[in-house]
C-alpha cells in the first residue's frame, strides 16, 4: 500500500490528484488548512482528511505527528499548496508582497518537506514532488521562443524558481529520496481565476506521472508538454 500526504487538496490540481492516485491504489491523505472542507473533499474522495496549514510550523508538525500514528511512513510527498497572489509588476513588488507569495510556495515546502523526512526515510523508494510552474524556469524566460507571452507576475515566477533551485539541491543532499519538479502547465484554477488552457484533468497528468514513476526515475522535472522542461 502506497501512502501519499498531498498539500492543499481540497480543490483544483491537489484535489484532482488525490482522485487520480485514490483510483490507483494509494492511500491519500488529503491536506487542508480548513477543517470542513478538507473533510468534505477527502469523504468524496475515499481519503484521509490531514489538518495541515504549510505557514504554520505547529500545524505542519502535528500533521506529521498524525500520518506517524496512523501510517508509520510516507511514500509520496505532494507539495501542492500555493497562491499566485498577490500580484504586482515589478516596479509595484514591496517586499510584503513577495513575501505573501513566498510563505506558501517556498517556506511550506521545506516546512513540509523537513518535518516529512524521517516518515520518508522509512519508506522503500520515497519519492517528493514538489508543484512548481515553467513561469519559474529562467532558460524558459529568457527564451521568447519557449516563452512567447511574457506573465508580468514576479513574485509567483521567482518563487518557483525557488522552489526548483530547492528541489535540486533537496535531490543532491538526500539521494536515497527522489525528488521532482513538476510543471502542470496553464491548468483553469482558482489560482489563475480559471483562465487556463487546461482542465485539471489534464493538468494533473504530469503531477501523477512523477508521484508513480517507479523506482529508478531520475531527479528532474515532469512536465505535460514533449521534452524535458529546463530549470
Amino acid at each position: 500500500m502506497t501512502i501519499t500526504v498531498i498539500t492543499g487538496a481540497n480543490k483544483g490540481l491537489g484535489r484532482e490528484t488525490a482522485r487520480r492516485l485514490v483510483e490507483l491504489g494509494h492511500t491519500v491523505y488529503v491536506s487542508g488548512r480548513d477543517a470542513e472542507r478538507t473533510e468534505r473533499a477527502a469523504a468524496d474522495l475515499g481519503a484521509r482528511p490531514l489538518l495541515l496549514d504549510v505557514t504554520e510550523e505547529a500545524s505542519v508538525r502535528a500533521a506529521a505527528a498524525t500520518v506517524r500514528e496512523e501510517a508509520g511512513r510516507v511514500d509520496v510527498l505532494v507539495n501542492n499548496a500555493g497562491v499566485s497572489v498577490p500580484r504586482a509588476t515589478a516596479q509595484d513588488l514591496t517586499a510584503d508582497a513577495l513575501r505573501a507569495v513566498y510563505e506558501p510556495n517556498v517556506f511550506g515546502p521545506v516546512r513540509v518537506t523537513n518535518a516529512f523526512l524521517p516518515l520518508l526515510a522509512a519508506a522503500s523508494h520515497p519519492v517528493v514532488v514538489n508543484v512548481s510552474s515553467g513561469l519559474g524556469s529562467l532558460a524558459i524566460n529568457e527564451d521568447p521562443s519557449l516563452a512567447p507571452d511574457y506573465v508580468p507576475a514576479p513574485a509567483y515566477a521567482s518563487s518557483k524558481a525557488a522552489l526548483n533551485m530547492l528541489t535540486i539541491h533537496y535531490a543532491k543532499a538526500l539521494p536515497g529520496i527522489r525528488f521532482n519538479a513538476v510543471d502542470p502547465g496553464y491548468t483553469a484554477t482558482d489560482l489563475n481565476g480559471h483562465r487556463g488552457r487546461q482542465t485539471v484533468e489534464e493538468g494533473a497528468r504530469a503531477i501523477v506521472a512523477a508521484a508513480t514513476a517507479p523506482p529508478g526515475t531520475p531527479t528532474g522535472t515532469f512536465t505535460n508538454t514533449a521534452g524535458r522542461v529546463p530549470w
